[in-house]
């Protein structure tokens, strides 16, 4: 709810994600795709409501389960999160050593000084998280860093479902790489999934199974990764404009701005930045049919 009135932030997103299966969810700030992920952990500011189901493999519904269910049975332990703003979830007067022991200890049952003192020092390998840092406390931690730390800690408890917000922000080219390899390779492992949120597209490219992409609150397309960056590529103008704007493309930005969520047109909420946007377009919004939805597609 803002200003006592109601604003859809994400209508009808509908996506299936597999055991050992990549789903990278792409668009522009401001869609929706934050909240998405929020929605699914129960992490939603106190004046937001849900509808609809988001069921795990055995049959537990994330939108329907209580604060104490997500508490403890299901945040870390079932679906892991690396968050976008790494910095809000990290307590300022302890160390990471301190955050990645104390997350052991919770997640996986481990005991014993030692044990727990190689797990936590595993998790931050994993992560490319230095080990000259880990006596470090976070606002002595750049983005970079911060964001490697939220990483290792998501990756403590080996979730069946980890959810990526946008995980290589802050990093350099070669961090990045690291960082979906080493992702890929953890949803590889014993058939775990992964949810990605980026607007790295090469990110993307690099790691995906499955793409979808959200414009103002709704999934406009989704298909397989190959499909969507090899031939014949992107269906949904919108989608073409996001790889167009890659430097080894046509590096032609996107036209204009989403618009607010709390103002959107009748017909394709795309339309006023759409070169082929007609007067259908412009009065009745399109469905998501065969993975795309447009009406010129």
């Amino acid at each position: 709810m803002r200003e006592g009135r109601y604003v859809e932030a994400v209508t009808d997103a509908s996506l299936r994600l597999a055991p050992g299966e990549c789903l990278v969810l792409v668009g522009e700030s401001g869609c929706g795709k934050s909240v998405l992920a929020s929605a699914l952990l129960g992490l939603l500011p106190g004046n937001a409501e849900t509808a609809g189901s988001a069921r795990l493999a055995d049959g537990t519904d994330l939108l329907a389960a209580d604060e104490r269910t997500l508490a403890e049975t299901v945040r870390g332990r079932r679906v892991g999160l690396v968050p976008q703003s790494p910095a809000a979830h990290l307590t300022p007067v302890r160390t990471i050593r301190s955050h990645l022991r104390e997350t052991v200890r919770e997640l996986t049952g481990t005991r014993g000084r030692t044990a727990v003192r190689a797990a936590a020092e595993a998790a931050a390998e994993r992560a490319a998280f230095p080990a000259t840092h880990l006596d470090r406390h976070p606002h002595e931690l750049s983005g970079g860093l911060a964001q490697r730390a939220a990483t290792a800690l998501a990756l403590v408890g080996d979730a069946p479902l980890l959810l990526a917000d946008e995980p290589t922000t802050g990093l350099d080219r070669d961090l990045v790489l690291r960082t979906v390899d080493e992702l890929r390779a953890h949803t590889r492992a014993a058939g775990r999934a992964l949810l990605m949120i980026t607007h790295d597209l090469a990110a993307a490219e690099r790691i995906a199974d499955t793409v979808a992409v959200m414009y103002a609150g709704r999934i406009v397309e989704t298909g397989p990764a190959e499909v969507f960056f090899g031939a014949p590529g992107p269906r949904h103008p919108y989608a073409r404009g996001l790889l167009d704007a890659l430097p080894d493309r046509a590096f032609t930005p996107v036209p204009g701005a989403p618009p607010e969520l709390g103002a959107l047109p009748a017909g394709c909420a795309f339309a006023a930045r759409c070169a082929a946007a007609d007067h259908l377009c412009r009065t009745r919004r399109p469905e998501l049919s065969e993975g795309v939805a447009c009406h010129r597609a």
